[in-house]
């Protein structure tokens, strides 16, 4: 049977329109002719999403009872008997019901796929795996729910869903998204503007690295080698020259013409043009890159121009641009074509722009002989030397010879062994010597034209020649192979240090050394595995355990794995200095650790001395005003009037009521701070809590203002630890309120999250004390005998983040403060999907 086709269409969060599209792109398919069904779509309420659904077929969905609630699902094996053409099913992220025949919806789409029926489905970007922790750091919101990338990677079509963010929050604001009482809490958390645009782009990079990814996959299906431009990708050749920073700007200038290009700066280690980089010009060129929005990339490669090129094409650039050559006329002439024609040569369908600068054409200075150690291609230049140069000597030699010239006719020869030897090395020279000394022989020693040693002395030139010959070349190869082991060593400091500023710039150290050690060593894939096998970090392609190098670090406490490639003696040698810092880095990892353990006791221990300050100072007060009431009533016995007798009592009453919550906070703290607060977490009513904090604070609808969400499902939390929350914060929002102005309390939910917020119009907290204010003994303004120890802020975090939730300040729109309390629904998965707001979950 013929696998359905699926078509994603992606939003960068909820509101935008996806379930709606679908609906509509249904309606249109349905008029063509198509079989369209409603397989589940959830409208949240929204009527013109729900007028869209009218007039489609909507398979009934199944009734799962889980926990005395009734969940309503996709019925799978009915949309499967009923065999459309093409079924709408929205939230792809959706976690079924228990007991369901899979756990995700995602999963049920397979099975319809697997079923020949086509699928048009629905998710946000949150919903992405790969990117649920991005879009927790920039929301602060963890989300659940998520799909696998390569579920939404094989779909033969993913659209995004577009909209703008200031028109998304405006949708929001007319009330076309969310009820009315969840409006203020939704654009002030999670659909900010920044969260938005920040979303936004997320989803537009996913597509467009998936659309490359595509394009990529095509290209070597198809065998297609060339470069296309479907997005301008430049390359900029470093030699850590001062010219660097004029190719990084014309480069960036070249990427920002089209939408989307990218800046890539790559440096070609021990190649000449490159042997005098320098260290530092070549971190500032890296900070300028990562300054215009580019990356650094470094390679190892015996051949400039072919490295060059090989990267552009391994990231399928269109763009490489280069500086001149250095070297000046005489230079170019004497060494060569450089290596701007040999990048020209081999680009093929790369556009190749050589840029000017300031160092072009510099003086020329005699080539240092630090190229590579004797290669093939000088060897066969040496011979093709001896071979041409033997015959012009000779047509010279014979031209303007004479019968007394012999002397320079064997230094003619001498030298053309000597350049022989220094080109090609001690076997072209050898071929050299001999071809030269017989030549000698045949055309300019009597009798001439014969090749006759009559003379013993000549046999003895000859040999000098080769011996001469033989030297020469000796130096030539020790010279060669020095300056070879010097730019390993430059190439070995060069990478060393390039790894510890990524490491002091702020990169996690770990990864940065894997990283530069993949590219460095052209290896497919790198990782490091701990002990006891946990993958500490990766790089690259997967390592494959039948062809991987295994590399103890640190006495075994991890391995190093490598894949794809040989180390000679002088990489590993390198990669061993490589594990070293790998085993440092572990270790500094450990000793941060235990630094952070060490912290958390050095404030341990001040909070412990904050304690006996206020222990000193706070009960001592109340301790000495109800000794002091007690006492007067003893010494005075019944020469005291009944009102004075009556107020002793009160101060006495009040001073030991004081003590007695004071005493109880700092057992609280305690607790709180050991970890063994008792906790009792069950289904509450926000509702009831509230109510009871405004009894046991005696405030009525004069000075508090209700706004209660009145649909908000049961919260997970201790009844009686939330209602000491806020009290504690209720407390705070009435004593600086100013007079006349009610203090606001208001419920909504976000997804599997439950919002209570209490909301002053009072002076507000400057934003550099928000902290301080949740640390114990911290009080605002003077104290009095009803005052506390400053444990209220400090009791309520620990309490909500005891009960799983959280307590965070926020600025007031117009002033003030509101204190934000924050905890997970009861029974989240069930009741989300029963009520059908799991795409609402951000």
């Amino acid at each position: 049977m013929k696998r359905g086709k699926l078509r994603v269409l992606l939003g960068m969060a909820p509101g935008v329109g996806k379930t709606y599209e679908m609906l509509e792109e249904g309606r249109r398919l349905a008029a063509e002719g198509r079989d369209v069904v409603i397989a589940v779509v959830e409208t949240h309420g929204r009527a013109a999403t729900a007028a869209q659904a009218d007039g489609l077929e909507v398979v009934p969905r199944r009734t799962v009872a889980h926990r005395g609630v009734a969940l309503d699902e996709m019925d799978l094996a009915a949309v499967i008997a009923r065999h459309p053409d093409l079924a709408l099913v929205d939230e792809l992220a959706h976690t079924n019901a228990p007991g369901s025949a899979n756990d995700k919806r995602w999963a049920d789409v397979e099975e319809l796929l697997d079923a020949g029926i086509d699928v048009i489905t629905t998710v946000n970007v949150q919903h992405i795996a790969s990117l649920n922790d991005v879009v927790e750091k920039i929301t602060g919101v963890t989300q659940r729910e998520t799909v696998p990338d390569a579920v939404v990677r094989a779909a033969d079509q993913i659209e995004v869903v577009d909209l703008a963010p200031q028109s998304l929050r405006d949708r929001l604001s007319a009330g076309f998204v969310y009820p009315a009482e969840r409006i203020d809490a939704a654009l002030s958390n999670y659909f900010r503007l920044g969260n938005l645009t920040a979303l936004r782009e997320l989803a537009l990079l996913w597509l467009a690295d998936e659309v490359d990814s595509a394009l990529q996959r095509y290209r070597t299906e198809h065998g297609i080698e060339g470069a296309w431009q479907a997005r301008e990708r430049v390359v900029v050749a470093l030699t850590g020259g001062s010219e660097g920073e004029t190719l990084l700007r014309r480069g960036a200038r070249i990427a920002a013409r089209s939408a989307g290009g990218e800046l890539l700066a790559v440096h070609v280690s021990t190649q000449d043009g490159l042997r005098t980089s320098n260290p530092g010009a070549l971190e500032t060129q890296r900070a300028l890159v990562e300054q215009l929005g580019g990356t650094y990339h470094q390679v190892v490669g015996d051949d400039v121009a072919t490295a060059l090129v090989d990267f552009a094409r391994s990231v399928n650039a269109s763009q490489l641009v280069i500086g001149v050559s250095r070297r000046g006329r005489l230079g170019a002439a004497l060494t060569g074509p450089g290596i701007g024609n040999t990048v020209i040569r081999e680009s093929g369908d790369i556009d190749v722009h050589i840029v000017n600068h300031a160092r072009a054409g510099g003086r020329f200075a005699l080539p240092r002989l630090t190229g590579p150690a004797l290669s093939r291609k000088r060897r066969i230049l040496g011979f093709v030397t001896a071979l041409l140069g033997g015959p012009i000597i000779s047509l010279l030699l014979l031209a303007t010879g004479s019968d007394d010239s012999i002397t320079t006719d064997v230094l003619s020869y001498q030298l053309l062994v000597v350049i022989v030897a220094l080109i090609g090395g001690i076997w072209p020279a050898v071929f050299a010597a001999v071809l030269s000394g017989l030549t000698l022989d045949f055309l300019f020693i009597a009798p001439v034209h014969t090749v006759t040693i009559s003379d013993p002395v000549h046999a003895i030139a000859l040999v000098l020649y080769v011996v001469i010959a033989m030297l020469v070349s000796v130096v030539v190869d020790q010279a060669a192979r020095r300056a070879r082991a010097a730019r390993r060593a430059s190439a070995e400091a060069e990478l060393l240090a390039t790894v510890a500023g990524s490491v002091l710039r702020g990169e996690v150290a770990v990864p940065a050394l894997i990283s530069r050690a993949r590219e460095a060593f052209g290896l497919a894939g790198v990782r490091l595995v701990a002990a006891d096998g946990r993958v500490l970090a990766t790089d690259g392609e997967p390592v494959r355990d039948e062809r991987r190098t295994a590399i103890p670090v640190g006495d075994g406490r991890a391995t190093l794995e490598l894949h794809g490639g040989d180390l000679d003696a002088g990489s590993r040698r390198l990669l061993d200095v490589v594990v070293a810092q790998l085993a440092a880095a572990l270790e500094r990892a450990d000793l941060a650790e235990t630094a952070a353990e060490a912290g958390a006791l050095a404030e341990t221990d001040q909070v412990r001395s904050a304690l006996l300050s206020a222990v000193s100072h706070d009960l001592r007060r109340p301790l000495a005003s109800a000794v002091a009431a007690l006492g007067g009533l003893r010494a005075a016995g019944d020469h005291l009037s009944e009102d004075d007798r009556r107020e002793l009592i009160e101060t006495a009453d009040e001073s030991l009521a004081t003590l007695s919550v004071l005493v109880t906070d700092l057992l609280d703290v305690s607790r709180v701070q050991a970890g063994v607060l008792a906790i009792s977490l069950a289904p509450v009513d926000a509702a009831d809590v509230v109510i009871a904090a405004l009894d046991e604070l005696d405030l009525g609808p004069d000075e508090v203002e209700l706004a209660l969400d009145p649909e908000l499902p049961a919260l997970r939390a201790d009844a009686v630890l939330l209602q000491r929350v806020l009290v504690n914060v209720l407390a705070n929002a009435q004593r600086y309120t100013p007079e006349g102005v009610r203090v606001r309390i208001a419920t909504s939910r976000l997804g599997g999250i439950a919002e209570i917020r209490v909301i002053d119009h009072g002076p507000g907290i400057a934003a550099e004390r928000r902290t301080d204010m949740f640390s114990p003994f911290q009080r605002l303004g003077d104290t009095d005998n009803t005052a506390g120890l400053g444990l209220g802020l400090a009791l309520s975090r620990g309490f909500a983040e005891g009960m799983g939730g959280t307590l965070v300040p926020e600025d007031t729109p117009g002033g003030g403060l509101t204190m934000v309390v924050t905890l997970p629904v009861a029974e989240r998965d069930a009741e989300a999907v029963a009520s059908g707001i799991r795409e609402d979950a951000p």
